[in-house]
């Protein structure tokens, strides 16, 4: 089960002013299962995004910064279509068409152009995309669209999560109260190098269209961007921030004022909490690590310690087991290729035990407070390096027999 993680309540999730979600039953992989979901936005909605960096990226993701980046200023975005159980990846100038097509579809049921339509999709690469059982399922998620179906919604996009997950915010912006949801969907797969494989963000705050993509940018960069389960990144990764302007407050245009970073702040937290819970439902996981590293001379230093810890497949079985087998952390470390580490000064902690330092194992340390902390189902990871102010943290997992299991099943 994920480590400490419950589903959210639907109660719990905020509605937003100006959009509304429907989920249908298309059967794209699988019969009974919520698969597909249209998120239909009000006239003049903004909408920012951020997608992979992988090379091979999904069909998909070509077509939805094809229509981001229309120069016709008046054709903002009226829809999302998302789909799961079929990623549209490695499907070449079909997967292309067929990612354009579900776009005119939903264009034509919605009475907007197809350049206002994002496509998204998740699930196996390098199979074609039933598009016939998208098209079928659209009129049923249209017919069910709601202002208060963001539960449903966070489920119909889950691929091999256990957990949906969705958080709501509420803020007060210049006398006005101002909403924020989301949703997200991520297990495996997961080092997003930009945002989770889906994340969809909405809040009805009024503000201008930079600052709506600055925002998603600096979300995502604190968040997304600071987890990792197995170090593979997606080629379907997508983080979408949706702004419809209809709290009643002023409209932000200055990102040096307190609404701004009011509302910067709360939507980085709603996105920190979506992205811990990927972790959280990890394929496998049964531990939640957050690695700190500080005293780096550069934060990109910082980051290539904490993510040699974090994907070493040697230190992350030692997790799973509760096994203080913690040389294998010194390893890693030692591997980040750090110009000039100077490991006699760096210091270890797990938790608040010290465990390393002058080179070694720290004199106080006692094997069986390894164990106490390595038996927790979450721990912190703390690495000293002392040669400067920077610092970083990123949140991972251990590493199971049940992740292999889930991935070698995956497509039966």
């Amino acid at each position: 089960m994920p480590v400490n993680l419950t589903p959210p309540l639907p109660e719990q999730l905020l509605p937003i002013k100006g959009v509304s979600l429907g989920i249908a039953e298309a059967g794209i992989k699988k019969p009974g299962r919520k698969d597909l979901l249209v998120i239909a936005l009000d006239a003049g909605t903004k909408v920012a995004g951020v997608f992979t960096q992988n090379d091979f990226c999904a069909a998909p993701v070509v077509v939805a910064k094809e229509h981001l980046s229309n120069p016709d200023s008046e054709s903002s975005i009226r829809a999302l279509v998302i789909n799961t159980g079929n990623a549209n990846a490695g499907t070449g100038d079909e997967g292309i068409a067929h990612s354009r097509a579900a776009c005119t579809k939903l264009a034509r049921l919605l009475g907007c152009d197809s350049h206002q339509v994002l496509p998204f999709s998740t699930g196996v690469i390098m199979e074609p995309l039933p598009l016939e059982k998208i098209v079928a399922g659209l009129p049923s998620a249209i017919a069910n669209l709601q202002a208060d179906n963001w539960f449903a919604a966070s489920q119909a996009i889950m691929t091999t999560d256990i957990v949906p997950k969705a958080v709501s915010k509420r803020i007060s912006l210049d006398g006005a109260v101002v909403s924020i949801t989301g949703i997200a969907k991520g297990s495996g797969m997961i080092r997003p190098n930009m945002a989770t494989m889906l994340g969809y963000i909405a809040t009805d705050a009024a503000l201008s269209q930079p600052l709506l993509g600055e925002i998603v940018r600096h979300a995502a960069e604190n968040s997304f961007n600071r987890i990792t389960v197995d170090s593979d990144t997606s080629t379907n990764d997508a983080f979408i921030l949706i702004g419809t302007g209809q709290a009643g407050n002023s409209t932000i245009t200055d990102n040096t004022s307190a609404e701004f970073t009011a509302l910067q702040d709360s939507i980085t937290e709603v996105a920190i909490q979506l992205a811990q819970a990927i972790v959280r439902d990890g394929e496998g996981a049964t531990k939640f690590i957050t690695i700190q590293i500080e005293g780096g001379e550069t934060s990109g230093e910082c980051d290539r310690v904490a993510y040699a810890i974090a994907h070493s497949p040697l230190v992350k079985t030692a997790f799973f087991a509760s096994d203080p087998n913690l040389g294998r952390i010194l390893a890693a470390i030692g591997n980040a290729d750090i110009d000039e580490l100077n490991v006699s000064r760096l210091q270890l902690y797990l938790d608040d035990v010290l465990v390393a330092e002058n080179g070694g194992r720290a004199h106080g340390y006692r094997e069986q407070d390894g164990q106490r902390v390595m038996k927790q189902s979450e721990i912190t990871v703390r690495v000293v390096l002392n040669r400067g102010r920077a610092s970083a943290t990123i949140w991972t997992c251990d590493l199971s027999y049940d992740y292999v299991r889930i991935n070698a099943d995956y497509r039966s």
